[in-house]
């Protein structure tokens, strides 16, 4: 085994996860990856989900290190990614199909740019359907996905920066940084209807949480290739 690596005392991993991999599908890897090196199986476990339609920064605690994980869930957030502008889906963003269409030809630059103000500071959003959020004990997306309706109530969040890094009309680029328990899906539904119009996300990645970045992290085939014996 890597001698840089003690897992049973506690790591803190940085893993970059790919896209359509749950965060829990990443947990499961490394820790088959590390139990089959330690011939023994270990406490892993991560520190905020992060969708399977999304990529990017997923901090996976090993041991000891596992004891941080309601620390490591309280820190900010930065996520970059694309919104849709003009239409909707069910999910707020590619998991089903659009639903509804709407015109953007009065949209400008001028007018996307001020909207981001809106959101910036102390919001309240309502989570999606289509989501691991526990209502009534079980994941509002089993209901959403057998088209039965689940109230989920809104929750507060902080919008610590937002902007658009990108417009190329219908689709604009964007730059967040917020707390935890923020939902972009949900932000990309409340944009669009701020612009009078409808959105919905069609790429995210995480970027960053707390001080710990996605460019310091390793892909799964890459930690699994520092697992080898040299």
């Amino acid at each position: 085994m890597n001698p840089a690596f003690d897992f049973i005392a506690g790591e803190l991993l940085l893993i970059d996860k790919s896209l359509e991999w749950t965060s829990f599908d990443a947990v499961n890897k490394v820790r088959r990856l590390i139990s089959r090196q330690l011939g023994k199986k270990l406490k892993v476990g991560h520190a905020g989900t992060l969708d399977p339609r999304a990529t990017g920064l997923l901090l996976i605690c090993t041991g000891a290190m596992t004891k941080k994980i309601n620390e490591l869930v309280g820190l900010d957030k930065e996520y970059t990614g694309t919104f849709f502008l003009g239409a909707t889906t069910p999910s707020f963003d590619t998991e089903t199909e659009t639903d509804q269409k709407f015109d953007i030809s009065h949209l400008n630059p001028e007018i996307i740019f001020a909207t981001t103000q809106k959101f910036t500071g102390t919001i309240r959003q309502v989570p999606p359907q289509f989501s691991a959020k526990l209502v009534d004990g079980k994941r509002a997306y089993l209901s959403a996905r057998k088209n039965k309706e689940v109230i989920i109530e809104p929750v507060t969040v902080n919008i610590h920066e937002f902007e658009i890094t990108r417009i190329e009309l219908p689709e604009v680029g964007f730059r967040v940084v917020c707390s935890k328990g923020t939902y972009i899906r949900s932000l990309a539904r409340d944009f669009g209807v701020a612009l009078n119009t409808g959105a919905y996300l069609t790429s995210l990645r995480r970027t960053r949480i707390g001080q710990y970045d996605v460019r310091d992290a390793l892909n799964i085939d890459q930690f699994e290739a520092l697992l080898r014996p040299a």
